[in-house]
C-alpha cells in the first residue's frame, strides 16, 4: 500500500509546475489526453446521466447503501466505516431505469459504477459477431474501473436489466480525493486493482471456454 500511495504523490507532483505544488493533481482526469484520446471522444457521466435519464439520488441514501453493501465485499471490506464514510462526497448517485446503456462496448469514458440496487447486464460483442452476456451485476459490484485506471477503452457494454441505483466515481473525483485525502485514495487504487484482476482471470476463462 505504501508504494502505491508513493507512486501516486510521485505522480502528483510529476504533473504540476514547480510553482503550483500546492494546486489539486489531475493524475487521473488527464490520463486520457495523455494517451492520446481528443476530448470529443470521451464520454463523461454528466454526458451520459442526461442520455439515459439518471435522476439524482440522495447522498443520505446512497451512501448508506454503499457502505452496507462494501462492508460485506471480500475485498471492499478492507475499508472500515469511516473510509467509506469519507470516500462518500467523491461519489454521484443516481437512480436510472431499466433498458439504458451506462456503459458501451469501444467506447472512452472516464468514470466507474458500483451498483447499488437491481440489475446490469454486461456483454460484449465478440469480433465475429456473437453477443455474449458476460454477466449479471449483482448490488455491490463495480463496473467501468478498467478505463479509469488506465485510459483504455471499454472492454464492454453494461445495460440496465431493472431500475438500478448506483453510485458514480469519476476521474475528476478520484483527483480530488487523491488531493484531499491521499491516504483514502491508495486504499481505493489498490482494492480496484485486486478486484478487477480476479474478474479479469474469470472473464479469460469463459472466453477460452467460448472458443473451444
Amino acid at each position: 500500500m505504501k508504494g502505491i500511495l508513493g507512486l501516486l504523490r510521485m505522480s502528483t507532483r510529476d504533473n504540476k509546475p514547480q510553482q503550483q505544488e500546492n494546486t489539486d493533481s489531475v493524475f487521473f482526469s488527464t490520463a486520457f489526453a495523455n494517451q492520446g484520446v481528443d476530448s470529443t471522444m470521451l464520454v463523461p457521466w454528466e454526458a451520459r446521466a442526461v442520455e439515459v435519464g439518471a435522476k439524482r439520488l440522495p447522498a443520505s441514501r446512497g451512501g448508506k447503501l454503499l457502505q452496507t453493501l462494501w462492508s460485506k465485499d471480500k475485498y471492499m471490506a478492507h475499508l472500515d466505516q469511516d473510509a467509506v464514510k469519507r470516500m462518500e462526497r467523491f461519489f454521484e448517485f443516481a437512480h436510472v431505469p431499466p433498458n439504458r446503456d451506462l456503459i458501451r462496448q469501444d467506447e472512452y469514458g472516464n468514470f466507474m459504477i458500483v451498483l447499488l440496487t437491481g440489475t446490469i447486464a454486461v456483454d460484449r460483442i465478440q469480433p465475429w459477431g456473437e453477443q455474449l452476456r458476460l454477466a449479471e451485476t449483482r448490488p455491490g459490484d463495480i463496473l467501468g474501473e478498467m478505463s479509469l485506471l488506465d485510459s483504455g477503452i471499454r472492454f464492454s457494454a453494461c445495460t440496465t436489466l431493472t431500475d438500478c441505483e448506483i453510485a458514480v466515481l469519476s476521474a475528476e473525483a478520484m483527483d480530488d480525493m487523491m488531493a484531499k485525502d491521499p491516504q483514502l485514495a491508495a486504499s481505493l487504487v489498490a482494492l480496484l486493482a485486486r478486484k478487477l484482476s480476479l474478474r479479469l482471470r474469470v472473464v479469460s476463462a469463459r472466453l477460452s471456454e467460448n472458443q473451444k
